[in-house]
């Protein structure tokens, strides 16, 4: 029968999985950011986003 691991085991665990976690989220981020940079247009202005909706008029 196997012990749970002392408490600071754990949190070295958790440590090493979560700074894992963490440079996974940075390669996606700067992947996605260079996929975005590629596709975008040399000196092309970015689209505008529409004008918000006029609210109803209270007559």
């Amino acid at each position: 029968m196997s012990k749970t691991p002392p408490p600071a085991d754990r949190s070295s665990e958790r440590e090493a999985r979560l700074a894992a976690a963490l440079r996974e989220n940075l390669r996606r981020r700067k992947a996605q950011s260079r996929a975005r940079a590629t596709t975008e247009a040399p000196g092309a202005a970015p689209t505008p986003s529409p004008p918000p909706a006029e609210p109803p008029r209270q007559d």
